[in-house]
């Protein structure tokens, strides 16, 4: 759904595996009837509904969240969409999420566009910062607005929330539509945006809230290498920024129009490409996600009747292919409708799938993904999804792009959290799920969630001194 919202816009722990994982719901089997549409409602035994909480009045309610890591800072933040809004929740009591925080765009009714999209938090030194992406139309009032950054230190208190910095790129109109804020190998914290054009930015956050002089924010830039930019098209649209340890790189996998690429971000002012995922049916793609080693990755393209697709990524990994056209295996909820964003905790994947709620699955056996788990959150009509423009409230009559949207999991203690586009914040646990680290399932402790006081597990210390900020 990102895609078309852009485009309007060793086994060391063999024994620790099997004693962590919650139990099999069932295989995903061909042969195994889905469930009627009317019928998609609670979950499977081993998914706990813990708290929700109705974030916005009206059709539109969210898009994506964000959750904070550390144990001590009990908050998640809520992308209000269409609301253009920004929402923090204090979740120490999970099973009552409070609204802690509402902070909206300056004169919201004269903004048009698909609003707050994505979030993320980080922190440099001592202080957490959350950054709000936006996409507002051009013609409307900050359409040239990408990110407002939020001080959010002084938290549970509210009146301590405060705007920090603006990001702007007035040569490409329509906002950051997805972000990743990453601690590089190198000590600095940096912001990856996607732009309406065939490149992702990459921003010092460092120098963006320290009040640096703007023009010295942004210090690179990843290309897109799609066919599509020679008519004029052809953005990213999701990417994932993690550390090989084997390889000591940075490495970027960016998804967007033309298909999936890699590249060697260690130096990101002069990013070097390592390889493609291309073919037939992949032009759309929308989210890349890799294990912790990066031998594996999880792929969406962004249509409807399509599966997330499980790749081996070692022959380009390894420099000898190019381009990897043939998937492994691949996973869906339901075959009629379509999973959206998610995130790999080796070997499990939590999904976010529209009309079908939470999903999770497991990549033990990366050939035949099995499911763990489920749980709807939607209870919307089929096929009604976001679409159209804000003069028809957004609703489409052929869209399965509504429900669940974005989610989220916290290292420490497993909790879930998952934003639906029809109703709001929910917060889960799984029967067995009591936390993750990679070394637990003998990999690196590599995931989405950033070590933002020691940068990344097995890269150089001289190299993170020599860049940190």
């Amino acid at each position: 759904m990102r895609r078309a919202f852009a485009i309007v816009c060793a086994c060391a722990s063999a024994c620790a595996l099997a004693a962590a994982h919650p139990t099999t719901a069932r295989a995903q089997d061909p042969g195994t009837s889905v469930r009627p549409f009317d019928q998609k409602h609670g979950g499977t035994a081993n998914v706990h509904m813990l708290g929700h909480a109705v974030t916005s009045p009206g059709a539109w309610k969210a898009a994506d969240v964000e959750l904070e890591q550390d144990p001590g800072r009990p908050y998640v933040y809520v992308s209000g969409f269409v609301n253009f809004d920004t929402q923090i929740y204090d979740i120490r009591d999970p099973s009552h999420p409070k609204k802690i925080v509402d902070w909206t765009i300056e004169n919201p009714e004269l903004h048009r566009g698909i609003g707050a999209m994505d979030g993320k938090y980080f922190k440099i030194g001592s202080r957490y910062y959350y950054a709000q992406s936006f996409q507002f139309f051009q013609g409307s009032p900050d359409a040239d607005l990408g990110a407002v950054i939020l001080d959010v230190t002084g938290l549970p208190d509210p009146r301590s929330v405060k705007v920090v910095a603006r990001i702007r790129y007035p040569e490409a109109p329509g906002g950051f539509h997805n972000t990743f804020a990453y601690k590089h190998s190198d000590g600095r914290v940096l912001y990856f945006a996607t732009i309406n054009q065939p490149k992702a930015l990459v921003y010092d956050l460092g120098k963006v809230v320290s009040g640096a002089d703007s023009s010295t924010w942004l210090v690179g830039a990843v290309p897109n290498p799609t066919p599509f930019k020679q008519i004029g098209a052809g953005g990213y649209h999701d990417f994932y920024v993690g550390y090989d340890p084997a390889t000591h790189q940075d490495k970027f996998y960016g998804a967007g129009l033309g298909g999936y690429s890699v590249w060697d971000v260690t130096h990101p002012e002069a990013p070097t490409q390592l390889f493609t995922i291309t073919g037939l049916g992949l032009d759309v793609a929308h989210t890349f996600t890799p294990s912790p080693d990066g031998r594996y990755a999880v792929t969406e393209t962004e249509y409807q009747y399509t599966p997330l697709r499980i790749w081996d990524l070692q022959p380009g990994q390894q420099g000898k292919e190019q381009n990897l056209d043939v998937a492994l295996s691949a996973w869906a909820a339901d075959w009629r409708d379509l999973s959206h964003n998610h995130e790999v905790r080796w070997p499990y994947v939590f999904v976010s799938a529209y009309e079908d709620g939470l999903q999770i699955f497991d990549l033990k056996d990366p050939k035949n993904p099995r499911t763990d788990g489920a749980y709807f959150t939607c209870g919307c009509e089929h096929e009604h999804g976001f679409g159209g423009t804000p003069d028809n409230g957004w609703q489409s009559t052929i869209s399965v792009e509504q429900g669940a949207f974005g989610v989220d999991v916290r290292n420490s203690d497993g909790l879930i959290a998952l934003s639906d586009m029809r109703s709001g914040l929910w917060l889960f646990r799984m029967d067995g799920f009591k936390g993750w680290n990679g070394r637990d399932y003998g990999m690196p402790n590599i995931s989405s969630v950033q070590d933002y006081d020691h940068g990344p597990e097995g890269a150089p210390k001289e190299r993170a001194s020599a860049g940190a900020r």
